[in-house]
């Protein structure tokens, strides 16, 4: 009997530990985390939020995608966590104590419609491009078809980094504005001489990604340094990640972690380690 007992009492240790969900190894952490910011870190956001809330069922992830100006500024106002910016903080940012924390890197893709034939731009030609100098697809070799510029809007960190990697800001001529990155991709595929950038992770086979000084936009080719059109994905925070809440120190442990890493690979993006 006393061995029976023995047996039962470890069972039941046992069924204690393991749990009827099979959710060994959950934190006991509650609460919830908040982000803001830019469209193009959505896919990015998601995945992280998704894995971290697995290993942590009591926490609440809350992500908003409204651009990253409106994150940072969410930030410094103190009504969310975390602001993600597609792009380096401004000293006006920091200057008000946001913190520049970066997560992953990123590519800047050029897009043009599927039917377009031009395939290879020279960086002289896509700021021409830009500023109206070049007004129709024949002159860097396409079919004689005016350009339509398709653009962010002012507060896209995208925008942001793509006018400064070209020296171009306030000096593009956009022939239209969009504020977040799918209405970017769907433009383009529906427009046949438009033109448009997004987040290298963003492009799909409904648009035709461009090289740029005969360089593929490639995770390796940015890592090789042989792309010019990258920037950093920011995950900012007023004052220091070891001044945050523990929910937020936990969440920058979570993207740190193996598994964080393998996200920020597995979405398209470059890892800063």
């Amino acid at each position: 009997m006393k061995k029976i007992g023995a047996l039962l009492l470890a069972l039941v240790l046992t069924l204690g530990l393991v749990g009827c969900g099979g959710n060994a190894g959950a934190s006991d952490l509650t609460g919830k985390i908040s982000l803001d910011g830019s469209t193009s870190m959505e896919k990015l956001v998601k995945a992280l939020a998704e894995g971290f809330s697995e290993k942590n069922p009591g926490v609440t992830v809350e992500p908003q995608f409204t651009g990253s100006s409106t994150g940072v500024e969410s930030v410094i106002n103190k009504t969310t966590d975390i602001g993600n910016a597609s792009r380096e903080l401004k000293d006006s940012e920091k200057e008000k104590g946001a913190i520049e924390n970066i997560v992953a890197i990123d590519g800047i893709a050029v897009i043009v419609h599927t039917e377009n034939a031009v395939g290879n731009l020279t960086q002289d030609q896509l700021k021409k491009i830009y500023t109206g100098e070049i007004k129709n697809w024949s002159e860097v070799g396409g079919a004689d078809e005016g350009i339509v510029v398709i653009g962010r809007e002012a507060a896209s960190g995208t925008r942001g980094a793509f006018e400064e990697l070209l020296d171009l800001k306030d000096q593009c001529n956009y022939a239209q504005e969009v504020d977040n990155t799918g209405a970017v991709v769907g433009k383009v595929a529906s427009t046949s001489g438009a033109i448009g950038y997004v987040s290298l992770d963003a492009t799909n086979d409904t648009v035709k990604t461009l090289q740029l000084e005969g360089v593929d936009a490639t995770v390796e080719n940015i890592q090789a340094d042989l792309y010019f059109l990258k920037r950093p994905f920011v995950m900012a925070t007023l004052g220091a990640i070891s001044e945050q809440s523990d929910l937020v120190k936990a969440f920058f442990s979570y993207i740190e972690s193996e598994e964080g890493q393998q996200i920020i690979t597995q979405v398209g993006l470059i890892t800063t380690k």
